[in-house]
């Protein structure tokens, strides 16, 4: 077991059993109440998950287990050209700890050797009208890779339900490997006639994205780092969040629960908003 899963391990499995005393002692506390029009308009403002990763606060903006991106700026290790590693953020909201440079380095190193993407994803991908908009690709290639998925694997073999996490972390780990290259590729499919550029495995995770792009200055790699680190997360009640948690608990695996989340995220008032800001 990698040192990160271990800390997992040590992190997540403690609270589980916490979370089912907590259940069990005062499952039945009313929250709140809701109205009609608020379960016809898509469960708007009702308390639906309880995340822990991040808060955004109207006022003074979001905050990542608790730190400001002021703070995290300051306190995350940073890659080359200054910036703070994404590496770095991702093992604070899997852990709730200030990662060292090297738990940052781990975590990219983790990623390089997950990286690689099958070949019927850019089959599937080279197979789709040119016109497909990037985000109907991107859940399309997501759902490609569940023919990798160690969970569905494990399930099929009756894994016991104590060790349903493990096989998830994996497919997690991996699917967010793949995802640059994945991202990149149909970026490059859509904007640049489909020449693309292969990875370079002696980059992190966030300066190799932009290199797969086709930028590679540093001062993109490092801009790349920092869009990465502060939208890393976003409160877990928006729909693309809400989304993905709600079809993981139904045992779908990692692939399957992202692909839908991507569906959400690709609404015009969710994700879409960006391009259309744009």
């Amino acid at each position: 077991m990698d040192k990160l899963k271990e800390k997992f391990a040590q992190k997540a499995l403690p609270l589980a059993d916490e979370i089912k005393t907590l259940i069990k002692e005062h499952g039945n506390i009313v929250l709140g109440s809701y109205t009609l029009e608020q379960v016809y308009h898509g469960m708007k403002g009702m308390i639906g998950m309880v995340t822990e990763t991040s808060k955004l606060d109207p006022e003074e903006g979001i905050r990542f287990r608790g730190y400001s991106i002021p703070e995290l700026r300051l306190k995350l290790p940073r890659g080359a050209g200054g910036e703070n590693l994404p590496e770095g953020i991702f093992y604070l909201l899997l852990t709730g700890e200030l990662p060292t440079e090297d738990d940052a380095r781990e975590v990219s190193n983790a990623w390089a050797r997950r990286s690689h993407v099958p070949k019927h994803v850019f089959d599937m991908l080279d197979s789709l009208p040119m016109a497909t908009h990037p985000m109907t690709q991107f859940s399309l290639a997501i759902l490609a890779m569940q023919t990798e998925s160690n969970f569905a694997a494990a399930y099929r073999k009756g894994i016991s339900k104590k060790q349903y996490w493990d096989p998830m972390f994996e497919d997690v780990m991996n699917c967010i490997a793949r995802l640059p290259r994945i991202a990149a590729y149909i970026y490059r499919r859509t904007y640049k006639n489909g020449v693309h550029i292969e990875p370079n495995p002696k980059l992190d995770w966030g300066a190799n994205f932009a290199h797969m792009l086709g930028f590679d200055d540093e001062g993109m790699h490092a801009l790349m780092r920092l869009y990465l680190t502060i939208h890393v997360d976003h409160e877990g009640g928006n729909v693309s969040a809400h989304t993905t948690h709600l079809v993981g608990s139904a045992l779908s695996d990692a692939y399957y629960s992202l692909s839908a989340g991507m569906n959400g995220l690709a609404g015009p008032l969710h994700g879409l908003a960006n391009q259309e800001v744009v």
